[in-house]
This record gives structure tokens, sequence and C-alpha cells, in this order.
């Protein structure tokens, strides 16, 4: 079993940081009185990294393990694009969550969303750490910008992550499909060639899958209590199922294939696939994988359904896609193509995914106070 080391001393440009993600925290409202004994360490598992250049143009030399040590320049920039995009992503799902604390439906669903909320910031703090300590004046500003961007502003860097989530059946949709197309950038990173990062991976990974869970098991409980119809769940699924395939990126993406190239990012099943990488096709290869695993998840989810009502699904990778090959087409839930005019696609699409009026019916009469609208799940902490 791989062994976790966790940081004991800091540097001062982390410190200072330390003393930015306090004010932070004060700024959207997250009251660190909430973490009680958490504690935000910095943690590394060095083993499951590897010493050894796993993929790419660089293949079979050592890690990198310092700044100095990336043979370019545009290299350390990749590296640090993908840092600093991944602790955007932790600091902007706190921003958007938070607030969801008040009104959770149980004590257990309170503590679980405070412990996704804890691990989020560790995580980001573990990205900031690692920006800080190892790319000098260039990754002191990046990381002073992960506590800048806010996702209330609509400033963060990936759409998903400025979307407002509204209400709990926002935030289990969210951690299913959104923290899930995580658990994949995450593993894509787990083998990359800077090896700080790669090692950062190891533990972030085991607390996303809590995240996940915390997702599945949200919308299962929804589905067995039954007070939400199944047809006004799937429009839920409908909405957040097409921003998850588009954080994979474009289609046939160049950065991609020069992240490929530098070994600063593989593929999902780096390690388990015995077949050579299609560079061309990197970002269409993991949104592949992460489809097939959304469609299997959901037929688990379906199965606690009524009687009656009819089965939940995942719609089409080609419809309502903002990003790849399918961006502004005009497809349905089935994926085939609309025949009809961009007007009537329009009223389409307000019978497929929550509309105002669906927003109202579910906090008034669904989610209303006193309706018990999700299984029960007693808290055992």
């Amino acid at each position: 079993m791989s062994k976790t080391d966790v940081v004991e001393a800091y540097t001062p440009n982390f410190e200072g940081w330390v003393r930015e993600f306090h004010e932070w925290q004060t700024r959207i409202g997250f009251d660190p009185a909430w973490l009680g004994d958490y504690r935000f360490e910095i943690r590394f598992d060095w083993d499951s990294a590897g010493k050894t250049i796993e993929f790419g143009d660089f293949e079979g030399m050592p890690k990198w393990s310092r700044r100095m040590q990336i043979p370019q320049q545009n290299i350390r920039d990749a590296i640090i694009n993908m840092i600093s995009v991944q602790g955007d992503t932790e600091f902007a799902s706190v921003e958007q969550q938070n607030h969801l604390l008040a009104t959770a439906p149980t004590e257990y669903d309170r503590k679980s969303a405070l412990r996704i909320m804890c691990e989020e910031q560790r995580h980001g703090w573990q990205m900031a750490y690692l920006l800080c300590t190892y790319f000098g004046e260039q990754g002191v500003r990046e990381a002073a910008k992960l506590l800048e961007r806010n996702a209330q502003d609509g400033t963060r860097l990936l759409g998903s992550f400025n979307a407002p989530i509204d209400h709990w059946l926002d935030f289990f949709c969210f951690t299913h499909f959104i923290d899930r197309d995580g658990k994949y950038q995450l593993k894509m990173l787990s083998t990359s060639s800077f090896q700080p990062l790669s090692a950062s991976m190891g533990p972030m990974l085991k607390e996303e899958s809590f995240h996940l869970g915390t997702g599945a098991n949200g919308l299962r409980r929804i589905v067995k209590a039954g007070v939400i119809p199944v047809s006004f769940l799937q429009k839920y699924i409908n909405k957040w199922v097409s921003t998850g395939l588009d954080l994979f990126g474009t289609d046939e993406s160049t950065s991609a294939q020069w992240a490929y190239v530098y070994g600063v990012k593989g593929r999902y099943d780096e390690r388990e696939s015995e077949q050579e990488a299609d560079r061309e096709h990197l970002n269409e290869a993991s949104r592949g994988l992460y489809f097939d695993e959304l469609k299997a998840e959901m037929v688990r989810i379906s199965k606690g359904r009524k009687e009656g009502e009819p089965e939940l699904y995942i719609p089409s990778d080609k419809f309502n896609r903002g990003i790849g090959k399918y961006s502004s087409e005009m497809y349905t839930v089935k994926g085939e193509e609309f025949e009809g005019s961009p007007e009537e696609y329009q009223a389409y699409l307000s019978e497929v995914l929550p509309s105002d009026e669906d927003e109202r019916k579910l906090m008034e009469e669904y989610m209303a106070p006193g309706v018990e609208w999700i299984q029960y799940r007693e808290w055992k902490g």
C-alpha cells in the first residue's frame, strides 16, 4: 500500500497565500468554525506517482521534481495551466454550494456536503501549494488568481463552475456528473511527468470518490422517495450531462495533444490501456469512457423508481452541446437531428430542460418544507 506524506513546513510564499485564503473564506461566507477539527494538509503519494515518465516524447526519462528540471518554458507553462485550472474548479465549487448548508434535507446530507466542501478546499490548497512552492513568482501570481476569480461573478475558468447551484437537486446532479468529470481529470494527471503534480493525485482521488458517492446516493434516494416525478427529474439530468461532457474540451484538441507529448497529462486509462494513444482524439476518448460510465450508473439509479414510472436515461452526447463537433447543433435527447427551425428547437429545449416554472414547482411543491422528497438517511458520524 502506498504511503502518504504530509508536508509539515510551508514556504513564505505559501504562508502568504494561506492568509489570503482565510480572507476568501470570509468573503464567500464560509465560516471556518464549520470545519471543526478538519485540517488542510498538503499530501503526497510519491509511490503511486512513480519516478519515470510514462508516455509522450520524454517517456523513460526521470520524472521532473523541480521547475528547473523541466526542459522547456512552454512545458512549464502547460503544467502551470493544468494546476491552475484544477485549483480553480476546487474553490469554485465551494462558492457555488456553501449556501446550501442552511437548507439541507437531513443532517446526513449537511455533513456530507460539508465534508465535500472541506475536501474541495484542501484540493485547492494542494494546487496553490504546488504553484507557490515550485514555480516562483509566476506560480505565486497564478495562486493568487485562484482566490480572485469567483463563481458568483461568472469569472471561473470553466463554464460548469460558474453555473448557479440553486437547490439540493442541482447539488446531487453536480456531485454525480461534474465531480465524476473531476475524477477523470485527476486520474489523467496522476501519471503526469511533473512528479509533485502526479503525487498529489492519489490522496485527491481517494477523497473524490466520496463526492461521487454522495451524488449517486442522493439521486437514488430521490428516486426511491418518489415525490419528484421521474419525468421531472429527467430534465435536470439532461441539463447537467451536457455540461459535464463539455468539460472534456474540444475535439481534435491540439492542447491535449501537446500535453500528451510533454507527458504532462495522460489518458484516463493510461496505465491500464494496451493500445497506442490516438493523440489527435485524446479528449474524445476520455469523454467516451465518461459517457459509458454515466449510462451504467444511471441504470443502477433508475432501478429504484416506483412501478409505472419511466426509466431514467442519459441523453445523447450530441444533445445541447456547447463544445466539440456537436456544438450549437440541433439534436434531440435521443441523438436524432431535430427537424424544425431554430425557434422550434428552442421550444423543444424548454420541454426537455428545466424551465422557470419547473424551478418554481420544484421549490414550492416537491421540495417545500415538510415534504419528504428524499429518502431519509441517518448520520452516524
